[in-house]
């Protein structure tokens, strides 16, 4: 059981880096050319969604259930992690007035670990 865990974890974090990393530069090139930080996250957000669709299910938790079954809680968790992070933003952001540049960093990390969790045992279980 520890090994599999270990193993879906391992893709998840190497292929979850790749995307956010990329994920991460557009949002400070789209922010740097002025688009607002809540906006350019919801952007990038839906993107990042739809793309990582297939390599999650292909690659960190292969099943065979039914495409549309698993889609629909895919977008159920991700729309959790959008608001999670359209808070974190808000609150750290727009409330605390802290750089959104860290913030989005650190909210990257924070939604990513509340993704794996929620395709564990949620939308692959």
């Amino acid at each position: 059981m520890w090994r599999v865990w270990f193993k879906q974890l391992a893709r998840y974090g190497i292929l979850g880096t790749i995307n956010n990393i990329f994920g991460y530069i557009l949002y400070l090139l789209l922010t740097n050319f002025g688009l607002t930080p809540k906006l350019t996250m919801t952007m990038l957000y839906g993107v990042g969604m739809f793309v990582g669709f297939f390599y999650v299910k292909r690659f960190i938790f292969p099943c065979v259930g039914s495409v549309t079954y698993i889609g629909i809680r895919y977008v159920v968790a991700h729309f959790s992690g959008y608001i999670l992070n359209f808070f974190i933003l808000f609150l750290f952001v727009d409330v605390m007035k802290y750089p959104h540049q860290l913030v989005q960093a650190f909210s990257i990390i924070t939604v990513a670990g509340f993704l794996f969790l929620t395709f564990k045992f949620y939308v692959f279980r």
